[in-house]
C-alpha cells in the first residue's frame, strides 16, 4: 500500500520554474516505478514522464522533452519533477503515480495502481 502527497505547485509567470515534489509513504516506494501526469482543464489525463524505481531509468513524453526532468530519492521516499521555462499550456493539475509492478517504468495510465491527489501548477502569460 502506498499513500502519495504532491506539493510545490502554483501560480507563476511563463518562463519560471517549479520543482514538483511527491512523498510516498510506504515501503513499496522504493522498489515502484514512478510516473507523473497531467490534465488541463477540459482535457484528458496524459503522461508526462516516468522513471525506474533505481532512477537510472527515465522517459518522457515528446512535449516534455527538454524542460521536464524527473528525478527521485529513495532515501527520502520522493519523486521530483523539474520544470523549466514554464508555459501558459503547462497549465494542469500535475499527480504523481506508483506502479510497483511494473519494470522499468509504464507511459499508461491504468497500470499505475496508486496516484496522489494532484497539485495545481498555473502559469500565466
Amino acid at each position: 500500500q502506498l499513500q502519495l502527497v504532491e506539493s510545490g505547485g502554483g501560480l507563476v509567470q511563463a518562463g519560471a520554474s517549479l520543482r514538483l515534489s511527491c512523498v510516498a509513504s510506504g515501503r513499496a516506494f522504493s522498489s515502484s516505478s514512478m510516473g507523473w501526469f497531467r490534465q488541463a482543464p477540459g482535457k484528458e489525463r496524459e503522461f508526462v514522464a516516468a522513471i525506474s524505481w533505481s532512477g537510472g531509468g527515465t522517459f518522457y513524453a515528446d512535449s516534455s522533452k527538454g524542460r521536464f526532468t524527473i528525478s527521485r530519492d529513495n532515501a527520502k521516499n520522493t519523486v521530483y519533477l523539474q520544470i523549466d521555462s514554464l508555459k501558459p499550456e503547462d497549465t494542469a493539475v500535475y499527480f504523481c503515480a506508483a506502479a510497483p509492478k511494473i519494470r522499468p517504468y509504464t507511459i499508461h495510465d491504468r497500470e499505475y495502481d496508486y496516484w496522489g491527489q494532484g497539485t495545481q501548477v498555473t502559469v500565466s502569460s
